[in-house]
């Protein structure tokens, strides 16, 4: 058992790294736990973050930790954290090798596991030509022939959306659209068509798409594809600390609930970045997590009075 750590930061990413950077200069002890599993570490850069707009993912991260070697009550971890128990003035975390760390509050800022329709090849496309936010990705297909692979409002809403990008945008709906006649009207509207084929999977060459392929031997040539996913959480360490969730939304099926504060249901439990949001994006998590660690600097200090 070691010394208790003011706050355990459960990951190093945009969020985890933003809040151990407000932590550090706060001098508050802190422990980041990094697995290195974050979502667009597959993206070839960043879009729309001031001072990172276009580098890579792994180049943010590795700043940022370069930043926090920097203060000395900071200390950043390779690891999982595998276990997380609220007792009596504080928290017991249980790290991948059998590491047991006693910590005052705890930042959940792990990221989000991403799910995509079951389409051969969107893997492979992932982080580049097929992206699902088109403020992340949008500029670097704009005006080439897109299309969005969603179903519903949803569909309707990318769709839409994605015209300030191109003037050329199919949805692909793979199987019945489950669009009403409103949202086709604005479909129609923007020139948007629905294409209600099946697909097989996507195909093209050194990163960049070409077409995708449908189960009826057709295919539709399209240089991006934009794509409705859902977030999940990673690990089960939410639901062992106990805290609320939010109600499922389009986006996020598991999104951790948080207040004005970015505390969660449970005293001493904070969260941030896409653990608790519906937009996910490299900018907003940094904003989150440095506002988490400024709410955990005040509680510390007011629980220290």
């Amino acid at each position: 058992m070691t010394t208790r750590w003011d706050c355990v930061v459960i990951g190093g990413g945009a969020a985890g790294l933003s809040a151990a950077l407000v932590l550090g200069r706060a001098r508050m002890r802190t422990l980041v736990v990094d697995a290195g599993a974050q979502s667009n570490r597959a993206a070839h850069g960043i879009g729309g973050l001031l001072g990172f707009d276009g580098v890579p993912p792994a180049q943010l991260y590795a700043t940022g930790r370069e930043e926090l070697s920097r203060y000395p009550s900071v200390e950043v971890r390779d690891g999982e954290v595998t276990s997380a128990t609220a007792h009596e003035g504080g928290f017991t975390i249980g790290l991948a090798g059998g590491g047991v760390e006693e910590v005052r509050r705890v930042l959940l800022a792990s990221g989000m596991r991403y799910q995509m329709p079951h389409v051969a090849g969107l893997d492979e496309f992932w982080g580049g030509p097929v992206f699902h936010c088109p403020f992340c990705h949008g500029w670097e297909v704009r005006d080439q022939p897109l299309a969005v692979l969603a179903q519903g409002e949803r569909a309707v809403h990318m769709a839409v959306l994605l015209t300030r990008w191109s003037d050329d945008v199919v949805v692909l709906s793979n199987g019945p659209a489950d669009v009403n006649d409103a949202g086709r009207a604005q479909l129609a509207a923007h020139g948007i068509a629905i294409d209600e084929r099946l697909l097989t999977r996507v195909t093209g060459a050194e990163g960049q798409l070409d077409a995708v392929v449908f189960t009826d031997g057709g295919s539709l040539n399209r240089r991006g594809l934009l794509v409705a996913t859902t977030l999940h959480q990673r690990n089960g360490l939410a639901r062992a600390l106990g805290v609320a969730f939010a109600p499922p939304g389009p986006i996020s099926e598991e999104s951790v609930a948080v207040d004005a504060m970015w505390q969660t249901s449970v005293p001493g439990v904070f969260a941030a970045g896409d653990v608790s949001a519906q937009m996910p994006q490299v900018a907003a998590a940094v904003a989150s997590g440095s506002a988490a660690a400024a709410s955990i600097v005040r509680s510390a200090v007011e629980e220290d009075v």
